[in-house]
């Protein structure tokens, strides 16, 4: 899974061309989430399918394309769906759209997704600060030959998610009147949705969410020096917590209901880093 470093330029100079901007922050909507690119002033936008040699998302309301705009007059750069590891790509691409915004001198990422709740005190629809993440069960995205341009062949991961951005984003919930949960993020390959016993196991372990993305990217996010930020949408309560029955439609429904509270904590986070 050694980095394809020629890959990467190539995808960066078409991406760059086409930008209209320069930004610093870079956020990556998870599934369900995507409509908050609409909030946004748009510069430009780039599908995924016209960059050469890059991944192409194939699930379900995750439209594909890089949109580069203001978010409360700051410049970002935000990924409306990303590609995951059950889609098939080996890791070297799943992580390719992060090293990409990195290349493209994003300095500041912001990761959302949705997640299952394992923590017995959140319920769907509650958003969740990630403190800390569990990426065990997934293959590291740094395997391989190291590439010295991209950061250090050990890279330290004592704290993948910033406190300081940590600090602003629970500033912006207060300030919008927004409940931020905090807890650890447990990412597993998906696709399919995981079973009681993972989830007694995750529970006993301490992750507080599971997902099936994110932990990557904030692996190979740091390994670049990026600074972290992460959101997870409890778009439902996982295997075993309650009886329910676990469905896509379910995950999406859940970010549409709170799109409008998912919202303005964004907003007031971004407008904090600028």
């Amino acid at each position: 899974m050694s980095v394809n470093y020629e890959k990467l330029v190539n995808a960066c100079g078409y991406v760059r061309e086409r930008a209209g901007c320069s930004p610093k922050i870079g956020i990556v909507l998870g599934s369900g989430l995507g409509g908050f690119a609409e909030e946004a002033e748009i510069i430009s936008s780039v599908n995924y399918s016209d960059i050469p040699d890059f991944p192409r998302s194939t699930v379900e309301g995750h439209k594909g394309r890089f949109i580069f705009g203001k978010v409360s007059g700051v410049e970002v750069v935000m990924m409306q769906g990303r590609v995951h590891y059950y889609e098939g790509y080996p890791m070297e691409d799943v992580v390719m759209p992060t090293r990409l915004m990195g290349m493209l001198g994003v300095e500041t990422l912001l990761l959302t997704n949705a997640a299952g709740g394992i923590d017995r005190s959140f319920k769907a629809g509650d958003i969740m600060l990630i403190t800390d993440h569990i990426a065990a069960f997934v293959p590291n995205p740094l395997i391989g030959k190291n590439d010295d341009r991209l950061g250090v062949r050990f890279p330290d991961m004592s704290e993948v998610y910033d406190i300081t951005l940590r600090e602003k984003a629970l500033a912006a919930a207060s300030e919008h009147g927004t409940e931020l949960k905090q807890g650890i993020y447990a990412q597993l390959t998906g696709p399919s949705y995981e079973t009681p016993a993972e989830i007694r196991m995750l529970e006993t372990i301490g992750a507080s969410a599971v997902g099936m993305s994110t932990a990557c990217e904030a692996i190979a996010a740091r390994h670049m020096g990026l600074k972290v930020c992460g959101l997870s949408l409890i778009s439902n309560m996982a295997a075993g917590i309650n009886s329910t029955p676990l469905s896509h439609e379910e995950v999406q429904q859940a970010a549409d209901d709170a799109a409008e509270r998912f919202t303005a904590l964004v907003k007031g986070f971004i407008g904090k880093l600028g």
